[in-house]
């Protein structure tokens, strides 16, 4: 069977089929006189053919239509039309991954320098949240991005996923601020380890095939041994990393769990968990740190002043959003492998990057242990899309 396009698409030109409309409303003469309008329609390339279509058979409701590839037009122009949409779609992918990974390291580099002038985890933890709350709010208001609307059931289905954006990001910072941005991210990449156990604990039936279980060895195996050979390696760190990786797998456990129903795009989705995370994250920053503000302001004002503290809190933000919002885009347009892919090689930019920017020591174990372990997530995540690791129990 042919694919099916709708009426967006960008080819030159259709051939319809008769079968294309039906109605059983319309009259005779009416059916005969759109018959006609859409053999008439293969001559209009582009986007006056979908106009002419769009006018001729808004009154055939609900007349089904269909639209195979036909033979490019004899014009000539078809093929650099096509070569030209392909190359502009694979430079604007492009632009989208470099973007993502831009935002990404940059948030990381940003985000580490901050915490040496402003070592309040929670409370930056709270400025992110509420940059991806204020950022949404700014998209829906200006109708750059269609809101959709959550009910009150949608919101509870919605918040336990919030709190565990909340609380990976706060144990993601305070890692960050405990131990060096690289081997953060080593060990932030065992993600693939706790999505197993999450979901063995909180979706009864779920079973993974072989393949998906030996690909989880390198990645352990790797993370303990650049662990042993780690220069900044402290146990709060290491912890709060770990606990990292369970909140973000919480939250994608209990997205599949919860989510049901829920018909939200990730724009949208994204920007309702922000809402919820920002008014939790504040009144929890307000009474964990508000006793602390006056001298740490006192010590960044002296340090880098203060209104480059508030210009990097605002950066953070910014990219923090940035990033998550890109990966989005990427997947929207690319298959859940290439995208698998595609994050592996940006937490091996970020710590590449970071290691460059902030110099720090690594040892020969350690890189051969980041090495292993990225090349277990690489695995990973190619042998679950590509074979379907996960099979529901009857």
């Amino acid at each position: 069977m042919e694919p099916a396009f709708v009426m967006t698409s960008p080819a030159p030109c259709w051939r319809l089929s008769g079968a294309a409309f039906r109605s059983n409303t319309a009259p005779a003469s009416t059916r005969r006189w759109q018959s006609i309008q859409y053999k008439r329609c293969s001559l209009f390339p582009g986007k006056t053919k979908t106009h002419v279509i769009e006018r001729h058979t808004q009154h055939c409701s609900p007349a089904t239509l269909q639209m195979t590839a036909s033979e490019p037009a004899a014009s000539g122009t078809s093929a650099p039309t096509d070569l030209s949409a392909s190359l502009g779609r694979r430079l604007a992918l492009g632009a989208y991954i470099a973007c993502w990974y831009a935002a990404n390291i940059g948030f990381n580099i940003v985000n580490k320098t901050l915490m040496k002038s402003f070592p309040l985890f929670v409370s930056v933890t709270a400025v992110q949240m509420l940059a991806g709350a204020t950022i949404s709010l700014f998209l829906w208001g200006t109708r750059m991005h269609r809101f959709q609307r959550a009910t009150p059931a949608d919101l509870r289905k919605i918040y336990p996923l919030a709190l565990a954006h909340l609380f990976g990001n706060l144990f993601t910072n305070f890692s960050l601020r405990q131990m060096a941005v690289s081997f953060t991210h080593v060990i932030k990449a065992s993600e693939p380890f706790f999505s197993v156990v999450l979901a063995k604990i909180f979706l009864p039936g779920t079973t993974f095939s072989w393949p998906i279980y030996a690909s989880l060895v390198p990645i352990v195996f790797g993370v303990v041994l650049a662990s042993v050979s780690e220069v900044s390696f402290n146990w709060p760190g290491f912890l709060t990393a770990v606990a990292s990786n369970v909140s973000f797998q919480s939250r994608n456990v209990l997205s599949k769990k919860f989510m049901k129903g829920v018909e939200f795009d990730d724009v949208n989705l994204f920007g309702w968990i922000s809402c919820l995370a920002a008014i939790t994250a504040i009144p929890l920053a307000i009474v964990v740190d508000y006793t602390k503000y006056a001298g740490v302001w006192s010590a960044a004002n002296a340090s880098i002043g203060g209104l480059s503290l508030l210009g990097m809190l605002a950066l953070c933000g910014l990219l923090h959003y940035l990033y998550n919002q890109f990966s989005y885009v990427v997947l929207q347009r690319v298959s859940p492998v290439t995208h698998s892919i595609g994050n592996t090689v940006k937490r091996v930019a970020v710590i590449v990057s970071s290691v460059l920017f902030f110099r720090n020591p690594v040892s020969r174990q350690n890189i051969i242990g980041t090495v292993i372990a990225l090349a277990g997530v690489a695995i990973y995540s190619q042998v679950k899309t590509l074979r379907g690791g996960k099979v529901k129990k009857a």
